[in-house]
């Protein structure tokens, strides 16, 4: 797989720093990899945009999903995720994730997680929709992405990991023969480096998260902007699956003009038995689904967003005052502080509830060893596709899937690493074609409403037709130049970040377009139907040296494999 060519319009690298490996991100995925990677010992940089804890997974509330508990198994685990992905899912990878999860959870533990247990010692385990049996692991109460954060961040301080915060990645590099050569970025604020620099590595390994801050109303942080999936096509790779994006059934509802990262009612709510209502007070998942309020979140969102279609109201309710204040206070004190703080108290009323953008099941593909289509580049978290979610991700797998693909990747880098040619790679120049044109930093606001509006919760042919048009027009105005440089933006990072916002768009609404089916999360009101016969595939996409896209989908609902690497090339 040869590169695009196309990179961010930006300075050239002021500064270069050389390790053996480059983690991009400070997630629970991100970090793991580089904690293996560097007890393996390789020369590991991480780099991350804002500070170590700053990315999604210390946002995440209900827990890590593993078979933890009394008489549950790894099968058990993986028919449930089968059953969400909606046919979708690669079993195999599934497979890997449930058997390998519950150890990868405990050596977690062993790196300083603490969860919640009972007076005994045993993990307090809770369930969320879409599974059987209780098996959520969860950390104060409802903050276990922020346990886990800390952990991880104590665990990279302590063994003296080099990190850059602050860093907006920008594009790969690659050496002369196509493979992963290290990243360029920029460094926002002080510190030992400032302004765009690069880190020079024949390993890179994405781990940057979501693209949700695509949508006006997200439970993502404001860092969510797609960068990496941005990047991996940028380079050449293929991603897979992006119309796949779960909107999650309870996010706190703060009004029809409400925009950025909204407030999460984790859906652990749910599994301790609250319910979902309208205004009436009427139970209307009952009878929708064998598991009511716990139905898979597709099937949840959707049954909500028909409930205010019926109802003609832009929210419904979670109605759990029959949990009392000290349950509220013990085991959800985060939701219980958010819905205080906008004026709610669950203890007593209910709690306004919509549907909002929350996890992208697609992303750079990848294969069981985090290997992507252009050597020596790895994804792992969010921003991959690995299989594991299919059409719908189950609730608490994405924690689980970071902890698990981090490893792998970990293994694989060490297993080809050559010791005696440490930062042995080097980035061939630049491409002589112009950089991609950059978008106004004002052009965000109007991605998120053409998103919102054309390629939400619900979609249909129309609705993406005009999404695509009103895309394509934001890319043309950004190639006019009155310089004739080929943009109209200045770099900076609001611009590169609207940039990214832009592709992630164009190829979210040009999948969900192809894929002409209701399936998981993409609902199609034009297409209400499954169709296994057309579309038990996925769609893949990669980006052509005229930035146009190639779309297609796959022949089966198995991935093709991801590019080997020559023996020639091997590490």
């Amino acid at each position: 797989m040869t590169g695009t060519g196309i990179r961010l319009h930006a300075p050239a690298p002021g500064w270069a720093v050389a390790a053996d490996v480059v983690v991009v991100g400070s997630g629970v995925a991100g970090l793991t990899a580089a904690l293996r990677c560097h007890a393996a010992g390789l020369d590991t940089v991480v780099v991350t945009k804002a500070r170590l804890d700053d990315g999604s997974t210390r946002w995440a509330q209900g827990g890590i999903a593993a078979a933890l508990g009394e008489g549950d198994t790894p099968a058990q685990h993986l028919d449930d995720t089968l059953v969400a992905g909606a046919g979708l899912c690669d079993e195999e990878a599934v497979r890997l994730l449930v058997t390998e999860g519950p150890d990868a959870v405990r050596r977690l533990i062993e790196t300083g997680a603490h969860f919640d247990a009972s007076d005994e010692g045993a993990l307090h385990l809770t369930r969320e929709g879409g599974h059987h049996r209780r098996r959520i692991a969860h950390a104060g109460g409802d903050a276990t992405g922020a346990e886990i954060s800390r952990a991880l961040v104590e665990a990279v301080r302590a063994r003296g990991l080099r990190t850059v915060e602050n860093a907006l990645v920008l594009d790969l590099l690659t050496d002369a023969g196509g493979r992963a050569a290290g990243v360029t970025l920029h460094v926002m604020g002080e510190g030992r480096h400032d302004g765009v620099g690069a880190v020079h590595a024949p390993a890179v390994v994405l781990a940057t998260g979501g693209m949700g801050q695509v949508f006006s109303a997200t439970t993502n942080p404001s860092v969510s902007t797609g960068d990496g999936v941005a990047l991996a096509l940028r380079a050449g790779a293929e991603v897979s699956d992006l119309e796949f994006v779960q909107f999650h059934p309870t996010v706190l509802f703060l009004g029809p003009d409400a925009e950025g990262q909204q407030p999460l009612v984790s859906e652990a709510v749910r599994g301790e038995g609250a319910h979902l209502v309208d205004a009436d007070g009427t139970r209307f998942m009952v009878g929708r689904h064998e598991l009511a309020e716990l139905a898979p979140r597709d099937v949840v969102a959707k049954g909500i967003t028909r409930r205010m279609r019926e109802r003609g109201t832009a929210h419904m309710y979670l109605d759990a005052r029959h949990f009392g204040a000290d349950m509220w206070e013990r085991r959800f004190p985060t939701i219980l502080a958010a819905c205080r703080a906008h004026g709610i108290d669950p203890v007593t009323e209910y709690v306004p509830v919509a549907p909002a953008a929350h996890y992208a099941s697609g992303g750079v593909r990848t294969d069981s060893r985090g290997r992507t289509t252009v050597p020596g580049l790895y994804a792992c978290g969010e921003v991959a596709c690995t299989g594991v979610h299919g059409a719908n991700r189950l609730a608490s797998n994405s924690l689980l899937e970071g902890l698990v693909y981090a490893e792998r990747i970990a293994a694989d880098i060490a297993a080809r690493w050559d010791g005696d040619a440490p930062h042995a790679r080097v980035p061939a120049p630049g491409p002589g074609r112009p950089a991609g044109p950059l978008l106004a930093p004002e052009a965000r606001l109007a991605i998120q409403r053409i998103m919102t509006d054309g390629a939400g919760v619900l979609r249909s042919a129309a609705s993406l037709e005009r999404a695509a048009a009103r895309l394509d027009a934001l890319e043309s105005e950004a190639r006019e130049s009155p310089a004739g440089n080929g943009k109209t933006a200045e770099p900076g990072v609001d611009a590169w970040e609207t940039t990214n916002l832009l592709c992630v768009a164009r190829v979210l609404v040009a999948a969900a377009a192809l894929r002409e089916e209701t399936r998981g999360c993409h609902w199609r009101e034009d297409r209400p139907d499954r169709d296994d016969t057309a579309w038990r595939r996925h769609v893949v996409v990669r980006l052509n040296p005229d930035r146009t896209l190639a779309v297609h989908p796959t022949e089966t609902a198995d991935f093709p494999p991801t590019q080997p690497t020559p023996p020639s090339q091997e590490q």
